[in-house]
């Protein structure tokens, strides 16, 4: 007797479908000077923490134990970033020790990046402790550079960070600026002149480069800018003249945003912080209003909106809304905004409420005209906008998704879930050779069988102590396995459309054939209604 082949499950349920990926607009340059705002945050992992009075994060690196930041207490006993963990004890034997934390500090930092959105529309990050702020244009706003540099530093102050600020027009200018300690304002190609003084790790160029050029006898960057391009690029390779070029200006160095400004904005700045759910429902119901004008001139539609809030310690909280089908009307927005703003926590107050506009599609303007009546009915028949409508609403609360077929041997692949407005067209060659139910089991039933010959359909299907008697079977319908995808040793499926003697139509399936003697194991996949 031949051993039994061990049984398989038909099938898995259905997985839910991948979120549709919602592409950014690209970001569109100015016609202005590029500027950059480069903040330094010396003490972001102290700041993170709070620490006071004598306190020191520390961190190891292979067998030795270093400081990472010191707190000004602790700086003013004699400590510093740098040094051994066991000399900063022995310097002040009461010092407070916490370890270093970096993916705590990452994170952090990426806040902060989310919070300066209230100031720019395009920040980035400058890890491990800096942040990049394209501030181009945003100057006369504040009255000027040096307004806005002052701004800057209040902001920070507020929330309680120490900040080292330089404006320049080059990232790299700027952020080399601000770690050597210089708060200043670079004018537009001053660039070179302002970095010259700057030593060679300004730049943050590889330490093994630095060893080297310091050999040469360049211990400044006004040294090493001062040398010719060509010599530098093939005894330290070209990522150094390119480096050298992008900091001076004389190379575009395009700036990596945290996310890609939106194409579509409105925000609002309030003086007294928005605390009750009447004010923001207010607030926002004025950036809906300005937002959709900005799309109605535009001739466009979105299908994403999402509603920053800024509250007044930092944080920052988003919700996002979606619709089917390009939309410009607040109304339907406000709608479907108005149980997700339950989420929101103001707190002490949210001071800037910004609404952006995603996914965007031409949408043309339609002329509002009487729905047609219903024959007999005298009641108005919903329009495509209204179902939408609708579905829009019921999205909000529950998950919406519909049946599309796919091409699968396999009846349980061949199905997806799809959203509600998803084009579906039909494989060529689907569903099969057969007909198959139009609703499969969650997990398929494993039944015990008696057939009289090996490729004969069930006589009797048993579940449990339940028996069921066939009085008729239609069959086989052999599927085989999909080569491109399974395993070389799993083994084909029979299917059966039995009737049972109540007058239940059920699929059952066996996996493959079998040999005389051989143990049958059947499943049942599916009922016909």
């Amino acid at each position: 007797m031949p051993p039994a082949r061990p049984a398989e499950p038909p099938g898995e349920p259905l997985r839910e479908p991948p979120a549709e990926s919602l592409g950014e607009p690209p970001a569109k340059p100015g016609a202005a000077p590029l500027r950059i705002a480069a903040l330094h945050l010396p003490l972001l992992p102290i700041e993170r923490r709070r620490l006071a009075g004598a306190a020191a994060i520390w961190t190891s690196e292979g067998n030795r134990r270093l400081l990472v930041a010191v707190t000004p207490a602790a700086a003013r006993a004699g400590l510093a970033a740098g040094q051994a963990l066991a000399d900063a004890q022995a310097i002040l034997p009461g010092l407070a020790l916490h370890p270093h934390a970096p993916a705590a500090d990452a994170a952090w930092l990426r806040r902060l990046g989310h919070w300066a959105l209230r100031l720019t529309p395009r920040p980035a990050l400058d890890p491990p402790d800096g942040l990049l702020l394209d501030i181009t244009g945003l100057a006369p706003l504040h009255g000027g550079e040096a307004a806005l540099h002052r701004h800057l530093a209040e902001r920070f102050a507020r929330l309680g960070l120490t900040a080292r600020i330089a404006i320049a027009g080059t990232p790299a200018a700027a952020a080399g600026l601000a770690r050597s300690g210089l708060e200043i304002r670079v004018p537009p190609g001053g660039e070179a002149e302002a970095l010259a003084p700057l030593p060679l790790h300004a730049l943050r160029l590889p330490p093994a480069s630095i060893g080297l050029l310091h050999r040469l006898g360049l211990r400044c960057l006004g040294d090493l800018l001062r040398q010719p391009r060509a010599p530098l690029a093939r005894r330290f390779g070209p990522d150094l003249a390119a480096l050298l070029e992008a900091a001076t200006g004389a190379r575009p160095a395009p700036l990596q945003p945290l996310r890609p400004p939106p194409d579509f904005l409105a925000a609002h700045d309030v003086l007294e912080p928005l605390i009750t759910r009447e004010a923001i429902d207010a607030t926002l119901a004025l950036l809906l209003d300005r937002l959709c004008r900005q799309l109605a001139a535009a001739g466009q539609g979105a299908r994403r909106f999402l509603l920053q809030a800024f509250r007044v310690d930092g944080a920052v909280q988003a919700i996002a809304v979606g619709t089917g089908l390009p939309s410009r009307d607040p109304r339907h927005v406000a709608r479907l905004f108005r149980e997700r703003l339950e989420r929101l926590e103001p707190g002490f107050g949210f001071e800037r409420l910004a609404l952006e506009a995603h996914a965007t599609a031409p949408l043309a303007a339609a002329q509002a005209i009487l729905p047609a009546a219903r024959p007999g009915t005298g009641r108005a028949a919903p329009s495509g906008e209204a179902l939408a409508a609708l579905l829009d609403r019921l999205a909000q609360r529950v998950t919406l998704w519909r049946a599309a077929p796919q091409a699968s041997h396999w009846p349980e692949r061949g199905i997806r879930r799809v959203g509600p407005f998803v084009a579906v067209q039909i494989p060529p060659g689907w569903p099969g050779s057969g007909p198959h139910p139009v609703r499969l089991l969650r997990r398929p039933l494993q039944l015990a069988g008696v057939a009289l010959l090996p490729d004969a359909p069930p006589s009797l299907l048993r579940l449990g102590r339940t028996a069921w008697r066939v009085t008729r079977a239609e069959g086989p319908e052999r599927i085989a396995p999909e080569w491109w995808r399974e395993r070389p040793d799993r083994p084909c499926r029979d299917y059966y459309r039995v009737e049972l003697a109540s007058g239940a139509r059920l699929w059952v399936c066996r996996s493959g054939p079998v040999a005389p003697g051989e143990a049958m194991t059947w499943w049942l996949h599916g009922r016909f209604a």
